[in-house]
């Protein structure tokens, strides 16, 4: 999961969007370190810490939390896509996106990572995954209270 959604973040959606507003340096460092610390606290946890019955990946916990992720990790993708092709080339101001789940919640990006991130908690059931799911549900439902409002 890291691995994917960690290269189409950094390498392949930044190539994808036409124009946008620059992201300051500094805000930018703290996103890498925020990114690179998480990555390497859910990557020792499962790697050094996480037990897991043989059949666990058989366990409705497992499947429910990765039928999650993949749900909320298609919705986010798909809502970037709508984002991204909100406006032409040389075109401003705001747009209220339509289609996907941009016709039931306001902020569809948002409650797509949001789902992705409990998905990942359940079917890892760490500590360290429910804690992340929790910072991205007060960081990103905080961004799509502001952007609804």
């Amino acid at each position: 999961n890291f691995t994917f959604l960690d290269c189409y973040r950094a390498l392949i959606f930044p190539l994808l969007i036409r124009e946008g507003k620059p992201t300051p340096f500094f805000t930018f460092v703290l996103a890498l370190l925020f990114c690179v610390y998480n990555g390497y606290l859910q990557g020792r946890s499962l790697s050094n810490y996480a037990e897991y019955p043989s059949g666990w990946l058989k366990d409705p916990r497992f499947i429910t939390g990765f039928i999650g992720w993949l749900t909320g990790m298609a919705i986010n993708i798909h809502s970037d896509h709508i984002l991204r092709n909100l406006r032409k080339p040389g075109e401003s101001g705001y747009k209220i996106p339509r289609g996907g789940m941009f016709e039931y919640v306001s902020g569809a990006n948002f409650f797509g990572e949001i789902l992705e991130w409990f998905g990942f908690a359940l079917a890892c059931c760490t500590i360290e995954s429910l804690a992340f799911a929790l910072c991205t549900l007060f960081i990103l439902g905080s961004r799509a209270k502001q952007h609804h409002q």
